[in-house]
């Protein structure tokens, strides 16, 4: 059988609706329609997975009109990456045939198509380390479904069907978490379409299985990519975006729970309100500094440090009188790579880009080579959209904005062990207790940072030329993401590190006049971790420090 152009579409199509129409309950739903996905979204869609994915009626006929624009491509015999170029037949034979004065794609080219997919899914297929989280690879296939919802990625509408079956019936491919340079994740990501296709493996129903297993016991089908399907699986930078969506959301809790954190710190400390007060801060209208100073103050409202003191100093050490430029640096970061990212994940990355409808009024040969025209027209372009920059920048920025909010946190707890600063007993030592009280703890908070620092040294320079030079730059986006996330978990053990010290110093003080929000931080804390009346293993507390941070 000899399938006419447009029919190979519809037919797929009909199958993928089939598998959009599935089962709905009264879960969330989140509608992608390839235009409006929102970083939050997506980590609702990758963390909550009873949330449903459905796909907008509009978004599923410009799969259509994508499609068939590549299928027609190949009837004329153009240049099509995956289709008609690689796949390895003569190049003097036609790509199509002529049946009752048709044109129509052979069975001889699907079947080579076919063929030629699987096997390059196969090829890409290389990785190191422990899986990514199931989370990082759902929030991937949220982001690459919504781009293939574009209609430019000329995938058939099966494919952009069953990365929706895989979301909803909890299928989550097993990735690599290393591998990947950043310029298009093809070698992690063909891991997923090897899933799809009844290959590789996959996690499932709190199992790890054979893909084939999981989807024979689900009642699903495997596909069938043709086409360029398997350069629009695996050309994507879905998996560093996905972790970036992700990462972008903590990062962003971690900032502002630092408010309340570095309210407390002050407070222990018995520090001045003056530099994050509206009159210092208006002055100089940085919108992230004043961002950050307001929500200092806000957590510190009700405060005994509203109320003058004859022991209070005027000028407090510059960690602690320019905190608020530290973490409005990071608001801004972190807002930087939202914004960066909402860009990224509702526009397609592809290499080539299929345009369904476009027309080309110019005089250019060379534009005009990538058109096509027919019933089905449009053009078929080579980009360099697969350039993660835009994205991997913003990563660094915002690992470098962490580093400073860290630094300040460690220079704040040092200020602590001084009595000439913070007129308490040296190491935040407890009355009757002659040991060494939080001395030795400076060695492991200065521990963390030196290993912080290191990893918010930037990582997008350091490349090296691969496919024979022709790949002669990458964003290492995995690796910064990597380094992110690593700077996270330590930015909450120095915070752990602080809390210990700033509430010791609260309880040495006998405050009970805290800020609005700083005291729900203290009382939580305090139910945790006990005062320090004398030495003891502190390794729990600062577990438990961790623990309550990230739950507050």
């Amino acid at each position: 059988m000899r399938i006419g152009i447009g029919i190979v579409s519809k037919f797929l199509l009909v199958a993928a609706v089939t598998i959009i129409g599935c089962s709905v309950t009264s879960a969330e739903t989140i509608i992608l329609d390839g235009a409006s996905l929102t970083t939050e979204r997506v980590a609702r869609a990758a963390r909550d997975t009873e949330t449903l994915i459905e796909i907008d009626a509009a978004a599923a006929q410009r799969l259509e009109a994508g499609f068939d624009l590549v299928m027609e491509a190949a009837a004329q015999g153009k240049a099509v990456y995956g289709l008609t170029v690689g796949v390895g037949w003569n190049k003097d034979r036609p790509a199509f045939e002529i049946e009752d004065g048709k044109r129509v794609v052979s069975d001889e080219l699907l079947r080579l198509s076919r063929e030629f997919n699987r096997s390059q899914l196969r090829a890409h297929g290389g990785g190191f380390g422990e899986a990514l989280p199931s989370e990082v690879v759902r929030a991937s296939m949220v982001i690459r479904l919504n781009q293939m919802l574009t209609g430019m990625t000329g995938v058939q509408p099966a494919v952009a069907g069953m990365y929706r079956t895989f979301l909803n019936e909890g299928i989550t491919p097993v990735v690599p978490a290393r591998g990947s340079i950043g310029q298009a994740d093809i070698t992690l990501a063909s891991h997923v379409g090897l899933a799809m296709v009844g290959e590789w493996y996959v996690d499932y129903q709190g199992k790890r299985m054979p893909a084939a297993r999981a989807l024979a016991a689900a009642g699903i089908s495997p596909i069938s990519p043709v086409g360029k399907d398997f350069l629009s699986i695996i050309s994507s930078n879905s998996l560093s975006a996905g972790r970036a969506a992700l990462l972008s959301q903590d990062a962003d809790r971690f900032l502002r729970q630092s408010t309340v954190v570095f309210g407390l710190a002050l407070e222990g400390y018995n520090g001045n309100v003056a530099p994050f007060l509206s009159e210092t801060t208006g002055i100089r209208p940085f919108a992230g500094m004043n961002k950050a100073a307001s929500m200092i103050t806000s957590a510190l409202e009700g405060s005994y440090l509203w109320s003058m003191s004859d022991t209070r100093g005027l000028q407090d050490p510059l960690s602690f009188r320019t905190m608020a430029y530290a973490l409005g640096s990071g608001l801004e970061a972190s807002g930087a790579l939202r914004n960066a990212l909402e860009i990224h994940i509702n526009h397609t990355d592809d290499n080539p880009v299929t345009i369904a409808g476009h027309q080309y009024d110019g005089q250019s040969g060379q534009v005009k080579a990538y058109q096509i025209t027919s019933d089905v027209s449009g053009a078929i372009y080579p980009t360099a959209n697969f350039e993660m920059l835009p994205v991997a920048d913003k990563v660094e920025q915002l690992n470098i904005a962490l580093a400073r909010v860290a630094r300040a946190m460690v220079m704040q707890t040092i200020r602590y062990e001084n009595p000439a600063l913070t007129q308490l007993p040296r190491f935040l030592a407890a009355e009757g207790n002659n040991g060494l009280a939080f001395g030795a703890m400076q060695v492991p908070l200065t521990s963390l940072y030196a290993e912080l620092h290191m990893l918010a040294m930037p990582v997008s320079l350091d490349s090296f030329g691969t496919s024979a030079g022709i790949e002669d730059t990458a964003s290492n986006a995995p690796l910064a993401l990597a380094n992110l996330d690593g700077i996270l978990e330590l930015n909450y053990q120095i915070a752990s590190m602080q809390i210990l010290h700033s509430s010791q110093a609260i309880d040495l003080r006998n405050i009970e006049d805290l800020g609005a929000k700083t005291k729900g931080l203290y009382r939580v804390y305090r139910q945790a971790v006990p005062f320090v009346s004398k030495d003891r293993v502190y390794t729990e507390d600062l577990a438990q420090g961790v623990k309550v941070l990230k739950e507050f």
